[in-house]
């Protein structure tokens, strides 16, 4: 299991559309996607048979609900309706919630690794427009545990994430004041970094300081303990397709394109945990630890160990802002700051576009949009730009190694890549 995994590249969809307002759906979506993702990689439906006689090609679909959303399962065998070039090509959903993405991204990185397959086509997808956002919050709650967190409760996941802000105040002894400055600083940082992505779902919304910490009011209400809109991810519509490859495919693919296998990024280190479901559960087992998702943080040290990194090897961070909350506690797992020292790397801008260790330069799932189970193969792809200069306005200068972090549920399952040259 030492074969080397490759990123290619590929595409996402623009996440400001709305596919039911356009008469379209999750197979439309698919099928476009896919359809771009191969045009920007150079690969061709020929290509894909050809790699199929042989058994060398395989897709993996990420995806979390589509059987509440759109009425259908078994996505993984959509993809012989985007192109008979993928009849017989083998395909199976993978469902983590809102780290579907990369559970996705894992199962082709290992068949990489196993050396089952030389090229693996990741697709992430989620339609979520298709239905009121009280009863998308409902469908939502079915990432947590529902009879005991969701069931009843409207809009379960803001309070989940609203109690996770209230035990980083109380575990380090923050002045309120302070703490709520620092999540409306991550808020105007995801939707300031959007505004210069041209795929970003609030690309052309107003967004300021003033208007994050303004809540409570009719035009910032409060959804889930002391947080508000402003401190919440997107409903999205949307697709990622991330392309990877075996190091001799790789070869073959830099031959017949012109490129340098050595500008074509490798994923250098990956981390898988799971810590317990409820949200309660976490924070007993959290007791005494400095972290107060320590399983988060482990999964970040077991990315770094293996790829023979820490953070001061990292130029460029795209994390699950699902909420302002989530990634305030993403900043001390990443190594960052020390934990309960968060606001303090805020405030001296360094996650910032411009600063020492920039994070969601996209947009976040805050500012780009939070299509379920696409977000994590859209990190990847996005990490994938950075790494090869080629994020146009969003690009941080001179990132060489990026790291992603994909949550599901209320941090239960924990995804974290890392990709580089």
């Amino acid at each position: 299991m030492s074969e080397k995994v490759f990123v290619l590249g590929g595409e996402q969809t623009d996440f400001q559309r709305n596919w039911t307002k356009e008469g379209k759906t999750f197979m439309s979506m698919m099928r476009e996607v896919l359809d771009d993702a191969l045009e920007k990689v150079g690969i061709s439906y020929d290509e894909i048979k050809r790699l199929n006689k042989e058994n060398r090609v395989a897709v993996f679909v990420g995806n979390f609900d589509a059987e509440q959303y759109a009425n259908q399962g078994h996505l993984g065998a959509f993809l012989t309706e985007v192109n008979p070039a993928l009849f017989g090509v083998p395909g199976a959903r993978y469902e983590a919630a809102c780290a579907s993405g990369s559970v996705a991204l894992d199962a082709a990185i290992t068949h990489i690794r196993a050396e089952d397959y030389d090229l693996a086509i990741v697709l992430g997808v989620e339609v979520m427009k298709t239905v009121s956002s009280s009863v998308g919050g409902d469908f939502l709650g079915t990432a947590a545990y529902y009879d005991k967190e969701a069931k009843g409760v409207q809009f379960p996941f803001p309070k989940l994430f609203g109690k996770l802000a209230d035990v980083i105040l109380e575990r380090y002894e923050l002045k309120e004041e302070r703490f709520m400055d620092a999540l409306a600083e991550i808020s105007r940082i995801n939707y300031a970094n959007a505004k210069r992505n041209p795929k970003a779902q609030t690309r052309t919304w107003f967004m300021n300081k003033e208007h994050a910490m303004a809540r409570g009011g009719d035009n910032n209400m409060a959804v889930g303990g002391r947080l508000c809109i402003t401190d919440c991810s997107q409903v999205t519509d949307g697709a990622a397709v991330t392309i990877l490859a075996s190091k001799d495919y790789t070869k073959e693919y830099a031959k017949k394109t012109g490129r340098k296998v050595d500008d074509i990024p490798r994923v250098k280190g990956w981390g898988h945990r799971v810590a317990p479901i409820t949200f309660e559960a976490k924070k007993q087992e959290s007791v005494g630890d400095k972290y107060i998702l320590p399983w988060t943080r482990q999964t970040v040290k077991d990315a770094y160990k293996r790829a023979d990194m820490d953070v001061k090897n990292i130029d460029v961070f795209e994390t699950h802002d699902c909420f302002t909350s989530s990634e305030y506690a993403a900043i001390s797992a990443f190594g960052i700051s020390e934990p309960g020292k968060e606001h303090i790397a805020i405030e001296e801008g360094t996650i910032d576009f411009g600063g020492k260790k920039p994070i969601n330069p996209s947009g976040g799932l805050i500012g780009v949009g939070h299509p379920v189970g696409a977000s994590g193969v859209r990190m990847m792809l996005d990490l994938y730009k950075q790494v090869t200069n080629t994020a146009g306005d969003y690009q941080v200068k001179g990132a060489k190694n990026g790291l992603m972090l994909n949550i599901g549920g209320s941090a239960t399952t924990n995804f974290v890549f890392i990709l580089g040259k």
